[in-house]
């Protein structure tokens, strides 16, 4: 997901982020195991995946070239004038035959002789020969997995559509491919309190006018219409930012590539919904071309914002 526009609310803590994930953490929750490992590599950021895969090979080969110094110079051959070398020399020499034995390379110079020698290679040769299909597998679980390219306007609009009063808001899809079966879903989430006074925060799902698109391709106005059976019936906003509204909007669809379903998630703030305004047109006709040219600049634009 992409259009980075904040929210103005600086008292009021989002639910969802800009990326996605819930602001939200788990306490008293016991760890799940390696099936918890597994899923939290797979949704950390590339830039993590590949620092955590980096940190791991280093510290392995710190750790084995700690025990080919531990046994002693005599233990490798190649090391015969090591009584010439001082500790970080030494303990370099081990470091770096570590990574030769862990990744099999094995250039020749440094190699074991003693029986203690040989069992450190031989366990970190196995080791060495598992860290391949690990981490293979998850690099391609990784990179392989498909992922929806949707950008929202950065704001949702309470306005009049066809005459009635209507909550709406834009998406488009970044890609080139198509999104097939593509299924939107908005929720209203705020504070409220019960007859006995208690505060809890309540969900409503909103009726949409069209909520599944056969394809998604152009840009896709969601429009939520605020009769007398919508919460948002009335609703002013001091009311939005007295309650802390939030509205979540979930999309789901088939990406034609992978055939695969891709999801997206964003959210509006009370503050990031603005009465009374008209989003700027970003369908255009191009002659030139022969095709319907789709104007992401204009995505989340308002006429007041148009250019002269």
């Amino acid at each position: 997901m992409t259009d980075s526009g904040g929210s103005r609310n600086s008292g009021q803590l989002r639910l969802l982020n800009r990326d996605g994930s819930f602001n939200a953490v788990r306490s008293g929750v016991p760890s799940g195991g390696a099936g918890d490992i597994y899923h939290g590599l797979l949704s950390m950021s590339w830039k993590r995946f590949i620092g955590v895969l980096g940190l791991a090979y280093l510290v392995v080969n710190l750790f084995f070239a700690t025990l080919y110094y531990s046994v002693g110079s005599e233990a490798l051959a190649g090391l015969e004038e090591a009584s010439r070398l001082d500790g970080i020399s030494r303990f370099l020499e081990c470091f770096f035959f570590s990574v030769q034995t862990f990744a099999t390379i094995g250039y020749g110079r440094i190699s074991p002789v003693s029986l203690s020698a040989n069992a450190l290679v031989t366990f970190e040769a196995f080791l060495g020969m598992l860290s391949v299909a690990i981490p293979t597998g998850l690099l391609f679980a990784w990179f392989s997995k498909p992922t929806a390219r949707i950008r929202f306007s950065r704001n949702a609009l309470v306005t009049p559509h066809d005459g009635v009063p209507c909550l709406l808001f834009r998406m488009v899809n970044e890609r080139l491919n198509q999104g097939v079966e593509a299924q939107v879903r908005v929720a209203l989430v705020r504070n409220e309190r019960t007859l006995e006074g208690e505060f809890y925060r309540n969900l409503y799902d909103l009726k949409l006018d069209r909520s599944v698109s056969s394809a998604f391709v152009l840009s896709w106005t969601v429009v939520h219409e605020i009769d007398e059976s919508s919460p948002l019936f009335g609703v002013t906003p001091e009311m939005l930012r007295g309650s802390e509204a939030e509205f979540i909007v979930s999309v789901m669809g088939i990406d034609d590539t992978f055939s695969q379903t891709i999801h997206a998630r964003w959210s509006y703030l009370a503050d990031e919904i603005v009465f009374g305004g008209r989003f700027a047109d970003m369908l255009r006709r191009d002659p030139a071309i022969g095709k319907v040219r789709v104007d992401l600049d204009a995505l989340g634009l308002l006429h007041s914002e148009e250019p002269a």
